[in-house]
């Protein structure tokens, strides 16, 4: 697994596709749950996770199930966990699971990149 990380607006997306040109590339706004364990690119990894927390559906295990099941995914997820902490229940829970889940897949990836400004700085590489 290969995960793409950065904040809003960074040019995490722009920047998975210059490097990554032959991958086909899914949403997690769109995504299912079939999905997710199949496809080659995930964009907005962030938003797939929003989407099932506001469903009620239970995510613990779904890092090391997606590490598991597509190892060879590259992820795109925006960091979430900057800033004012919200005032919103759901809003800081959510914070949490993204970071919990992206720190999860974060130590099973074999490269960690963070984009900055469009810039694309290598955290990891193993």
């Amino acid at each position: 697994m290969e995960m793409i990380i950065g904040g809003v607006y960074q040019g995490k997306e722009n920047y998975a596709r210059k490097n990554f040109p032959d991958i086909t590339w899914k949403k997690g706004l769109e995504l299912t749950e079939e999905e997710l364990y199949q496809a080659e690119g995930i964009l907005g990894f962030h938003d797939y996770i929003k989407r099932f927390l506001k469903e009620g559906k239970d995510l613990s295990g779904l890092a090391q199930e997606l590490l598991e099941k597509n190892p060879n995914v590259v992820l795109v997820s925006e960091e979430v966990g900057y800033g004012i902490v919200p005032a919103d229940a759901f809003e800081r829970r959510y914070r949490e699971t993204v970071g919990r889940i992206c720190t999860e897949l974060a130590a099973g990836s074999s490269k960690v990149t963070r984009v900055v400004c469009g810039i694309g700085m290598v955290l990891k590489n193993a």
